[in-house]
């Protein structure tokens, strides 16, 4: 096979691969961050402690993580079929790919946000602020820089799962390596989608580590600012009561 051969395969493939993967973060981090932070609120000395809750969010989340992928895809194939119609292609395979991909964010997120200072926390309840605003205001902030590192893990991860949804027909760069480098014995375009797989997630684990860094370096930890906006909101109401006395 020659090159003017391959070229329009694997432009195809990145591009399908690139949509899987890109619908399937942008769903695992609207679902993952909300479950992960309901781990952290309810669990023990949590905001919103809820033992019960807990555990029974904690023992989905590890069930859900601890199924092989390609037996996770099986699985959901009625489900996958009852929302898109088909059970393969691109728009097929983000339905697993983002069912697999939320509980494995929502625990990476469970970790980043337990790293997040308790003093911080403690200061802005005591200054009247409720759980919305701790989150809003410090959590989420204060756990930005890991929260940029752990949807670059999940990327690479789900790039990897999106290969491996390439040898049940949801196209991307594993079906190519399947029918192709595999089943055809094209070795020289295996290779070839083997080293673009590389270099795609090495760019997307860079600019990954760079984000999270730049935040660190620019104060991405939001120190004092939640404190400071708190008590701003609350000068106003001071100062007019120095004015009654």
């Amino acid at each position: 096979m020659t090159w003017s051969d391959m070229q329009p395969l694997l432009e195809q493939a990145c591009w399908d691969t690139l949509y899987m993967v890109g619908w399937s973060t942008l769903i695992a981090v609207a679902g993952g961050l909300p479950l992960g932070i309901l781990l952290v609120l309810t669990d023990r000395g949590g905001l919103l402690q809820n033992v019960v809750a807990n555990k029974v969010i904690g023992q989905v989340v590890n069930i859900a993580r601890s199924m092989p992928f390609i037996i996770l895809m099986v699985a959901l194939m009625g489900f996958t079929r009852s929302l898109t119609g088909t059970t393969i292609g691109r728009e097929a395979a983000i339905v697993p790919l983002a069912i697999g991909a939320i509980p494995f964010f929502a625990r990476l997120v469970e970790t980043a946000v337990r790293e997040v200072d308790g003093g911080l926390v403690e200061a802005v309840q005591a200054m009247g602020g409720n759980t919305w605003t701790i989150v809003r205001k410090v959590l989420v902030p204060e756990s930005l820089p890991s929260l940029i590192s752990s949807t670059t893990t999940t990327i690479v991860a789900l790039i990897g799962y999106s290969a491996m949804a390439g040898t049940v027909g949801a196209g991307g760069l594993g079906d190519i390596a399947i029918r192709y480098g595999y089943q055809r014995f094209e070795t020289e375009l295996m290779w070839i989608t083997v080293a673009v797989l590389a270099v795609v997630i090495s760019l997307i684990q860079f600019a990954g580590d760079f984000a999270a860094r730049s935040l660190h370096r620019r104060g991405g930890r939001s120190g004092p600012a939640p404190r400071l906006r708190l008590l701003k909101a609350k000068e106003p109401a001071a100062a007019d009561v120095s004015k009654v006395a």
